[in-house]
């Protein structure tokens, strides 16, 4: 399980990387991912400190740092 969540974190940075900052539906679908899997990837890219979420009004954007 830990190295599905590598993989599929290295997708999300991959499309954030390309298309820069997005809002979690539009990474959801770039990756093709389901939500279980991209709130673990993203959870492992902010842990370490790879990503930046910001909140604009109640819509998730995520930008790398």
């Amino acid at each position: 399980m830990i190295e599905k969540i590598g993989i599929n974190a290295g997708k999300v940075w991959t499309v954030i990387d390309e298309a820069g900052r997005q809002n979690l539906k539009e990474i959801k679908k770039a990756a093709k991912l389901t939500d279980k899997d991209l709130y673990a990837a993203l959870g492992w890219l902010a842990r370490e400190g790879k990503i930046a979420l910001e909140e604009v009004e109640k819509e998730l954007f995520v930008s790398l740092n």
